[in-house]
């Protein structure tokens, strides 16, 4: 990829925070790969696609984990768990090779799996003796009869923001718009209207907790990019009436690009808590300003809040005032704040060393001013801020549950290697449910303790 076009893609008109100073989500320093090169961004954003292939072209620690390296379920095929690698090895690379291995590698695929498409994500070494990606794929897809789709990732373009957004500048290029979708199903009384989601990648599943109410008041999810999705939907994308964007830092550019080429409107939202979810579902009915679908939009939720209320009644007082560190990144900076904020719980401080400043703004608003936002996920100083603001359990990702651990704190995953939904009305429910069950567990009151042979 040509430098000309990493600075395009650095630079995001849609962005009301887009000046010199401060977009700097996905720039990068040399070396400074922590948290995930491009390589790993583009795969992240693609793999969901559940029945393409997904063929990573470099040596086999490139692969990373082989089986399932996500939580992104799907309702039908499972091909994007498989992980599949060329195994670039010295000799080949030494040689001249890597090209031929590839085309074996997309004519063993092809015939054995028989996927909807292939991506093929270029990898630092194939990027870097020069290797023609492209030409491959062109003979790949002639020879094939199948979309077989470069995806020029390279990880020392930059980091895992930046592999998002090639990612989604390379289905807007090559695969949106390639299909018509198929006719929506008729339904007496009701107008459907398709939308698109971007950025939702239905982890641990719970886009399923969304997907009915938007079925019942009409609206047909054309595509969600990319959880739980299939490759024709993603082609069909540029028919939906409007779009909704779950994570503006990751592919905002996806949004920005149906907007300017097929003229769908979009907005930014949230399915976590009962705040947002409400106020995603009336900002599409405002958006496509229909009056019938205004009033289904009204009913439901007025229904699913009142039943919600009763069932989150045997969990608030338990969860009242309690005080939660959050360290996570992106979208759930804020939209999980307000989502504990629904359950009476107060919110310390916050992570944002993935969240743009939009995203800053809007902790501003629900935190107030004297938030406390932390830069850096150093575990001692997650230690001192977790005991300095008085908190009662500490929320993040997978890699700081030790650290929790260790201090004998109660911790609970909100990442993407989670095992609990938490979107939607349902999902929080289960959330309220999992910080109960974690806050008052027993085993809190015992580690900290002293052992038997000190008690005396």
């Amino acid at each position: 990829m040509r430098q000309a076009d990493i600075a395009a893609l650095l630079d995001e008109p849609a962005c009301e925070h887009n000046t010199p100073e401060k977009s700097t989500c996905a720039r990068l320093k040399p070396g400074a790969t922590a948290g995930g090169c491009s390589f790993d961004g583009a795969q992240i954003t693609l793999f969901p696609i559940s029945d393409a292939a997904h063929l990573v072209h470099g040596p086999i620690g490139c692969a990373g984990s082989s089986w399932n390296g996500r939580g992104a379920l799907s309702s039908g095929p499972e091909l994007h768990r498989l992980g599949l690698t060329t195994d670039l090895s010295e000799l080949e690379i030494i040689m001249g090779r890597g090209e031929k291995k590839l085309l074996f590698a997309l004519r063993t695929t092809a015939e054995r799996w028989k996927p909807a498409a292939i991506f093929v994500y270029q990898t630092c070494v194939p990027a870097l003796t020069g290797e023609d990606l492209e030409g491959v794929c062109r003979a790949a897809t002639a020879s094939f009869g199948m979309p077989v789709i470069p995806v020029d990732a390279a990880g020392f373009y930059g980091t895992k923001n930046l592999g998002n957004r090639i990612a989604g500048e390379t289905l807007l290029k090559q695969v949106i718009g390639t299909r018509e979708p198929e006719p929506m199903p008729e339904r007496p009384g009701i107008t459907w209207h398709a939308i698109n989601l971007v950025g939702e990648f239905n982890i641990a599943g719970e886009f399923w907790h969304v997907a009915p109410l938007l079925d019942e008041v009409g609206l047909w999810v054309r595509c969600t990019l990319a959880g739980d999705a299939r490759y024709a939907e993603v082609a069909a994308m540029h028919r939906a009436e409007a779009t909704m964007v779950v994570c503006s830092k990751a592919l905002l550019n996806v949004a920005r690009g149906l907007k300017s080429r097929y003229g769908i409107p979009w907005f930014e939202g949230s399915f976590y808590g009962r705040r947002d979810t409400s106020a995603a579902l009336r900002h599409f009915a405002a958006l496509l300003d229909d009056p019938g679908l205004t009033e289904r939009v009204e009913a439901v939720i007025a229904r699913e809040e009142a039943l919600l209320e009763t069932r989150l009644a045997p969990w608030l007082p338990l969860l009242h005032g309690k005080r939660v560190l959050l360290y996570t990144g992106g979208v759930k900076s804020w939209s999980v704040v307000s989502a504990l904020q629904d359950l009476g719980m107060t919110v310390v401080a916050t992570g944002v060393k993935k969240s743009t400043q939009q995203d800053r703004a809007r902790i501003q608003e629900l935190m107030g001013d004297e938030a406390v936002l932390i830069e850096e996920g150093n575990p001692a100083r997650m230690l001192e801020i977790f005991q300095a603001e008085r908190a009662d359990l500490f929320m993040a990702g997978g890699r700081n549950m030790f650290t929790a651990l260790k201090a004998r704190l109660p911790f609970l995953d909100i990442n993407q290697e989670r095992e609990h939904a938490y979107a939607g009305y349902a999902g929080l429910v289960e959330l309220a449910r999992q910080m109960v069950v974690t806050l008052h567990n027993p085993i809190w009151e015992r580690v900290r303790r002293p052992p038997p042979w000190r008690q005396s």
